[in-house]
């Protein structure tokens, strides 16, 4: 008899399991669908806050490269220019395209230094740092897909597009 019962709670219970395993997977569908239709908002919302701050600063003659990194050289540089695993030593404004200044280190005696390329920095940051040489000041448009992403980074919010002030002081070239 308790062979039995044991054989009919354990039927039921992987009758159950099954269907919370189905609600779940129901659910996450559901979840992956909307997230889905919620990222291509904010998508659609930030290409929008970029295209306006371009038409809202025509002078910025910014180029659009391949991936999609907005770069302006504001000030050409005559020295080297960095190759990938090269020690980079730069200055920098970081701002959200309203203007307010999330990070910088002008006006101090700190020089932030990084090896080109290797994943130290954002996507975006490192491209454009690519495209200048030593002495040189540029800007650049970074798209929230070549920065934070959707998830945003500390007092960065998630599909946030930044605008980076650039001064490359110096490259160590590195074997």
């Amino acid at each position: 008899m308790i062979k039995w019962w044991t054989e009919i709670i354990l039927n039921q219970m992987k009758s159950n399991h099954r269907k919370l395993l189905f609600i779940a997977t129901v659910c996450a569908l559901s979840a992956g669908i909307h997230s889905c239709d919620v990222s291509k908002k904010y998508e659609k919302e930030e290409k929008e806050t970029i295209q306006k701050y371009l038409s809202d600063n025509p002078t910025l003659d910014f180029e659009l490269k391949p991936s999609g990194l907005y770069y302006l050289e504001v000030l050409a540089g005559t020295g080297v220019q960095p190759v990938v695993h090269d020690s980079v030593f730069i200055k920098y404004t970081g701002k959200f395209l309203d203007g307010f200044v999330f990070e910088t280190n002008v006006g101090t005696s700190n020089i932030m230094g990084f090896p080109l390329l290797e994943g130290e920095v954002i996507r975006g940051f490192d491209e454009g740092i690519s495209y200048m040489r030593k002495g040189g000041k540029s800007k650049m448009l970074i798209p929230s897909s070549l920065a934070y992403g959707p998830s945003g980074y500390f007092t960065i919010p998630g599909f946030t597009p930044l605008l980076f002030d650039v001064e490359l002081i110096d490259v160590k070239k590195n074997p």
